[in-house]
C-alpha cells in the first residue's frame, strides 16, 4: 500500500480544521438565533426568531470568506472568518433583515388567504416568492463576502437575477441546507459540531458559481449589465 504524503495529510487536516472551526464561529456568532431554536417552539417565537435572524447573516458571509481564503491558501480560518464577518456586518445585517422581513410577510399573507376560494392559485405564488426571497438573500450574501465594498443595490439585483437565471444551481443550495435544517431539528449536536460547513460550503461553491458573470467585473459588481 501507498503511504499518504506529508502534505497530503496536511491538506486533510485542513480540511477538517476549516469544517470544525467554522462550525464552531458560525455557532458563536449567530448564537442568539440559534439558542431561540434549541430552546422555544419556533411556531410560537417566530417574532423573535425573525428579528434574530438578520443577527446571523454576518456569521454566512464570515464562513464564506473564510472558504475563499482556504481556497487561495490561507490557512488563519479564525482570521479570515472574522476578518469577512467585520466587513460585511453591516450589509449582512441588512440582507438578512430584508429576507426576513419578506418571508415573514408572505408567510401571514399564506395563512390570511389560505382559507380563500383563491388559495390554490394564490398560495403557489406565494411560496414560491419565500422560496425566492430565501435563495436571494443566500446568493447577496456570497455576493457580498466576495465584494465587501459592492453597491447594496447592485448585489441584490445580480443576486435575484442570477438566482432564478440559474435556479438549478440555487435549488440544490437550497436542499442542501433544506436537509441541513432538518437535521437540526432532530440531531442538533451533530448538525452544529459535524455538518454545518460542509452544508454551507456546497451552497457557498454552488453561488458562486451562479455569481461568475458579475464576479468577473471588477471591482464592483454592475448587475444592471449582467452578461448571460
Amino acid at each position: 500500500m501507498k503511504r499518504i504524503s506529508h502534505d497530503a495529510w496536511a491538506t486533510i487536516l485542513g480540511v477538517v480544521y476549516l469544517g470544525l472551526m467554522v462550525n464552531f464561529l458560525v455557532l458563536v456568532t449567530a448564537s442568539p438565533l440559534v439558542v431561540l431554536l434549541m430552546t422555544t417552539d419556533p411556531a410560537l417565537s417566530w417574532p423573535l426568531l425573525a428579528l434574530a435572524a438578520p443577527l446571523a447573516a454576518p456569521a454566512l458571509s464570515g464562513a464564506f470568506t473564510a472558504f475563499r481564503e482556504f481556497g487561495r491558501g490561507e490557512p488563519q480560518v479564525v482570521r479570515s472568518f472574522l476578518r469577512g464577518w467585520k466587513a460585511t456586518a453591516r450589509k449582512g445585517m441588512l440582507i438578512g433583515a430584508f429576507a426576513s422581513a419578506s418571508v415573514v410577510v408572505l408567510l401571514v399573507d399564506v395563512r390570511a388567504v389560505s382559507a380563500s376560494p383563491a388559495s390554490v392559485m394564490i398560495v403557489p405564488v406565494l411560496a414560491l416568492l419565500v422560496v425566492i426571497a430565501g435563495a436571494t438573500a443566500l446568493v447577496a450574501l456570497v455576493a457580498l463576502a466576495e465584494e465587501p465594498g459592492a453597491r447594496m443595490r447592485d448585489i441584490v439585483k445580480a443576486a435575484l437575477y442570477l438566482c432564478v437565471r440559474r435556479w438549478y444551481l440555487t435549488a440544490l443550495s437550497l436542499v442542501v441546507l433544506g436537509v441541513q435544517i432538518g437535521l437540526f431539528t432532530t440531531m442538533p449536536a451533530i448538525a452544529i459540531g459535524l455538518t454545518c460547513a460542509p452544508a454551507l460550503y456546497v451552497a457557498w461553491a454552488n453561488s458562486r458559481y451562479t455569481l461568475r458573470p458579475v464576479l468577473e467585473i471588477e471591482p464592483v459588481l454592475e448587475a444592471a449589465e449582467v452578461r448571460a
